[in-house]
């Protein structure tokens, strides 16, 4: 018995001795390999003694010489990292990056007139193929000097003032060498102008500074002075302008370039509309009016036409107080339009705009609802014309206090454009009347969708009453406060000002100290704005303003403030003022950028 339990254990010794054998034979790890995670790990006398065993050619291969060189760099042995480098110059005499190794042995050892002269030496030797590989050797060792050297060696060679000129911009960039970026992109565009994409994305990138945009302005109206002909110089002043926000300057150039081009007006209604995107009306009517005139029978005139319109309505409707003698006049035009271009399905945008007026202007909802009602009735409207009308017919019945009809409509218009701009604006509408209405939770539910859209203003609309909801019935859970100021915010939709700022103060009374205080404010201020009580809206901004508690709002208060004394008051030095204060004070605020531009123009700086 014991003698089988001894052959039992043998037995299971010798197979957990096969099981623990390696399935495959041993396989050695390769010096060179070895050497690489040494030099990793910056054990570099093991580096040494690894590769000093190798071959003279294995030494000064692609994947050894750059390891070999640094660890005996490292290890301060300056004198086998020369013999290492002269003896790769020696093997591989067509890799002009050797050269630039040695250079960069001697100055590590500290003798810099050694390798400016060994540098120099390369660049003296220098032929077409090793521009780009000599570039690069230097750029790794972070000699930007020697690296811009290389390229315009390689340019004298090729005998091409623009050869490497993208190489060059792209370091000028990095080196912030802001003189030099622009030197080279504006004569890269003047000798060939299919560059101007990559140019634009260059400065875009390299000018960050007011001063570097001003240098680029200047450098580019003494151009398009000088060259006139030379079509690339206006482009890029167009685009610096636009960069700028300053459409007035901007359409000089558009006008140029549509009339070179012979493009009937396509230049300057684009950039008319981008005017009046950024709301600068009185350079979109000028644009949008340039076109309506000298190209009356073109392509886009009858187009311009109606656009100018609508700038016109848009300034109208944001200059406070509204001038219902300029609202009357600009029906007047409309009800003009439509007698010469006909009632159809292209002039239906004309005919709801109208209706915009009619109702939320002159409060004549019945004339509104059915100048809409012919849009939507009307043969051959296309679908997005007509659900824009269905959408303003739901803004009417919620004037008229019938929330039913509206969300009626607006879930219609969801249906139809779901998942396109339109869409997301019905099913915002939508939102907004069950925040009205004090149903936070279903409001929330539709903002959390659109939170996601596509459509940057919806979702950044969607975003800030989503977090006015969540901040605001943390505390107060039942969104008692909230729902007052919902309420207000409902008689403003309704135009029904006064009634709202009554609103406003009543609920400051009521809830002292609440968290919706500086919203109440500034919502407050907005409509003595708008009813052109200029010093209750300042006094009410500088209640924001002086107290840090409302630090949320403080800037948009500021920015307010400033629009109030430049627009509103005609006070420029306070505006500029005030401007500065923002720019200054909120270095990280969206308004920066507008601020800056203001407080410029207010300056006087690049006024054509």
């Amino acid at each position: 018995m014991r003698l089988l339990s001894l052959f039992v254990t043998a037995a299971l010794l010798l197979a957990l001795g096969a099981q623990a054998q390696p399935s495959k034979p041993w396989a050695p790890v390769s010096s060179t390999a070895l050497a690489q995670d040494y030099a990793r790990r910056g054990e570099h006398e093991k580096v040494v003694f690894l590769l000093e065993k190798l071959s003279a050619e294995e030494q000064v291969s692609a994947s050894v010489f750059p390891v070999y060189l640094a660890s005996l760099q490292a290890l301060k042995k300056y004198k086998d990292a020369e013999k290492l480098a002269r003896k790769a110059g020696k093997l591989h005499p067509e890799d002009a990056t050797m050269g630039v190794a040695l250079g960069s042995v001697y100055a590590a050892a500290g003798d810099q007139p050694a390798a400016e002269k060994q540098w120099q030496k390369v660049l003296a030797q220098l032929t077409p193929a090793q521009v780009q590989p000599v570039a690069a050797a230097f750029s790794q060792r972070e000699l930007p000097q020697w690296t811009e050297r290389t390229y315009l060696r390689g340019r004298a060679l090729a005998k091409n003032d623009t050869e490497y000129a993208p190489q060059l911009i792209q370091l000028y960039t990095q080196t912030q060498n802001q003189p030099q970026v622009l030197a080279e992109t504006l004569n890269l565009v003047a000798q060939d102008d299919r560059q101007l994409p990559f140019v634009r994305n260059m400065l875009q990138n390299a000018l960050h500074e007011e001063k570097d945009f001003d240098a680029l302005e200047k450098l580019l109206l003494t151009a398009t002075q000088e060259h006139p002909e030379q079509g690339a110089y206006s482009e890029l002043l167009l685009w610096l302008q636009v960069q700028r926000r300053d459409f007035t300057g901007a359409l000089v150039q558009a006008r140029a370039l549509d009339r070179r081009s012979h493009g009937e007006g396509v230049r300057v209604m684009e950039l008319a509309a981008i005017a009046q995107q950024n709301k600068d009306y009185e350079a979109a009517i000028d644009g949008f009016g340039y076109v309506a005139k000298e190209y009356r029978n073109g392509p886009y005139g009858n187009a311009a036409r109606q656009r100018l319109l609508q700038a016109r309505e848009a300034q109208v409707r944001e200059t406070y107080p509204v001038d219902v003698v300029k609202v009357r006049a600009l029906v007047t035009d409309y009800e003009q339009l439509l007698t010469e271009l006909g009632r159809t399905p292209e002039t239906a945008p004309v005919l709801r705009n109208l209706a915009n007026l009619y109702a939320f202007q002159l409060d004549d909802r019945p004339k509104a609802m059915a100048l809409l009602q012919e849009v939507i009735d009307m043969p051959r409207a296309s679908d997005e014309v007509v659900d824009e009308a269905k959408v303003t017919q739901g803004d009417l019945y919620l004037l008229k206090g019938e929330p039913w009809e509206a969300t009626l409509l607006y879930s219609q218009v969801e249906k139809s454009h779901k998942d396109s701009p339109l869409g997301y604006e019905a099913k915002l509408r939508n939102a907004r009347l069950s925040y009205y209405a004090g149903d936070f939770k279903l409001a929330q539910s539709h903002l959390d969708i659109l939170k996601e859209a596509t459509t940057r203003e919806i979702a950044n609309d969607a975003m800030q009453l989503s977090l006015l909801i969540q901040d605001n019935t943390v505390e107060d859970t039942l969104g008692i406060g909230l729902k007052a100021y919902a309420a207000v915010e409902q008689l403003v939709f309704q135009n029904k000002l006064k009634e709202a700022i009554a609103g406003l103060d009543a609920l400051l009374e009521k809830f002292p100290g609440h968290s919706l205080s500086d919203d109440t404010y500034y919502l407050k201020a907005q409509l003595q704005r708008r009813t052109g009580d200029f010093p209750g809206a300042i006094a009410t901004l500088e209640r924001i303003t002086t107290n840090p508690k409302y630090d949320v709002l403080s800037d948009d208060a500021l920015f307010l403030l400033a629009r109030i004394q430049e627009e509103d008051v005609k006070d420029k030095v306070k505006a500029q003022e005030l401007y500065n204060q923002v720019i200054v004070k909120y270095p990280g605020s969206i308004y920066v950028a507008e601020a800056r531009k203001r407080f410029r123009k207010l300056r006087g700086d690049g006024v054509q």
